[in-house]
């Protein structure tokens, strides 16, 4: 009995150890479902992985989201709450030996005592596809849970075997309100958290790690452990000075490859097109903060002014290729100058996607359709025989005709492609190309009534 107590005292120090290692996020993980914060759009009362949970029947799952909104604390909480063996793996450190063994161990669990695994895989999406292979087998089977977690896009990331056999929740970044409740419980927690420690936690110094912390609750519970840890006095005086002092600037989450790349692109993108220069902008400089290639922002402002503003102002164009151009030849921080102007005025121009449109229908019709003969009158005849072989013979040059225009047939057949629109420059340009129209209509049914009298004849 003394042997046994000695051996239950001597495991329980260890974990006490352990625990005190442990920094204040990974100590303040939610226990329980009531404990756990956020992602209330699946996992508040009546939501779809809630009522899973309630009914216990959690199929393997992928949670997908950036750092610190609860992936791995919730894995812990699925655990807990259906009495579960957990078994956590992360895939950089991981190979497909080590994978194997928990399988192997999860299924022994299986069947000596019926009791299911739930395998936490973080960063699911570091693993290739021979170790994601491994896993499904025994997912497929429901010998064991997994639970992935990812911050990449897991259409992009993840297997479509595996894929297909989860259920994928996308994590949100936790909200000020859900920021500072933890750090409040935090305070307040006497066994794992700041609890035996006097602090007096001023207003502004909160509101400043709930947005600095942006959205992450382990960035939050880190800087707060730090401002508290490293004052002597007591009560801890925690001021806006100290909460300053304790949070490193915002590493924003962007990889070049990745999801945030492409999102904040398409964002910078549809807000110039919709005409707001002031979100524009502002995805202009997540973008340059996060050491974006100012030269792919540049490209993607030219590509804007031709498909959004077009015609509607011409001068956007030669706006953004200026922009470009200044780019490639001041480079950063200068750069972010002609970046910005830019940005503003195509923003701030009137749109039409017409010339887009134009050539989208024109070239459809190429690879759609049969390939229309250049008509004779147009043709080459600028060398010796041309005129023998029927080219240019009949064309008019336009130049010779009043205003410079003559009608003519320059395709073959009726077609409509460019529709300008009533806005912006391209107003006027429909003016004149309505009247222009006309007169060619006009001409051709001149000219269709002319042919009709000489055969009458």
């Amino acid at each position: 009995m003394a042997k046994r107590s000695s051996a239950n005292l001597f495991r329980e120090v260890q974990q006490a150890n352990l625990r005190k290692a442990q920094p204040l996020a990974a100590r303040m993980r939610p226990r329980t479902v009531d404990e756990f914060i956020g992602q209330d759009h699946f996992f508040g009362p009546e939501k779809l992985l809630r009522r899973m949970l309630q009914a216990d029947r959690i199929s393997s799952l992928i949670f997908y989201g950036p750092p610190g909104t609860g992936k791995t604390a919730l894995a812990h909480v699925i655990a807990q709450h259906t009495q579960c063996q957990f078994r956590q793996l992360n895939a950089v450190a991981a190979g497909i030996k080590e994978v194997r063994e928990l399988l192997d161990e999860a299924r022994k669990e299986l069947e000596d005592s019926g009791r299911r695994t739930i395998l936490f895989v973080d960063e699911l999406h570091r693993f290739n596809r021979a170790q994601q292979d491994v896993l499904l087998p025994d997912v497929e089977e429901g010998r064991v849970t997994l639970i992935g977690a990812t911050t990449q896009n897991p259409f992009f990331a993840i297997n479509s075997p595996l894929l297909s056999r989860s259920q994928i929740f996308t994590f949100e970044t936790l909200s000020r309100e859900h920021i500072k409740t933890l750090v409040h419980r935090a305070l307040a927690d006497r066994e794992r958290g700041l609890g035996d420690t006097p602090v007096n936690m001023h207003a502004d110094a909160l509101e400043f790690l709930a947005e600095m912390s942006d959205g992450d609750a382990r960035r939050a519970l880190t800087a707060l452990e730090i401002g508290v840890l490293s004052s002597q006095q007591r009560p801890v005086e925690f001021t806006l000075e100290v909460a300053q002092d304790s949070i490193q600037r915002k590493v924003l989450d962007y990889d070049p490859t990745g999801d945030a790349h492409y999102d904040l692109a398409s964002a910078f993108i549809k807000s110039m097109r919709g005409s707001d220069p002031d979100a524009a902008i502002y995805w202009l400089a997540r973008m340059l903060e996060a050491g974006e290639d100012p030269r792919f922002i540049a490209r993607r402002m030219i590509i804007c002014a031709s498909e959004d503003v077009g015609n509607a102002d011409p001068q956007a164009l030669v706006v953004a290729a200026a922009a470009l151009q200044a780019t490639e030849f001041v480079g950063l921080p200068e750069c972010q100058l002609p970046l910005a102007q830019a940005v503003t005025y195509i923003a701030s121009a009137p749109k039409s996607n017409a010339s887009t449109m134009a050539i989208i229908k024109a070239r459809d019709d190429v690879k759609a359709g049969r390939t229309l003969p250049v008509p004779e009158h147009l043709r080459d005849a600028s060398y010796y025989g041309a005129k023998k072989l029927g080219h240019g013979i009949g064309y008019e040059y336009s130049h010779d005709h009043e205003g410079g225009w003559v009608a003519q047939d320059y395709l073959g057949e009726a077609r409509r492609y460019y529709e300008p629109v009533e806005r912006g420059y391209e107003a006027e340009i429909k003016r004149r190309l309505d009247a222009l129209r006309r007169r060619r209509n006009e001409g051709e049914r001149k000219a269709s009534d002319a042919e009709k009298a000489k055969e009458s004849d």
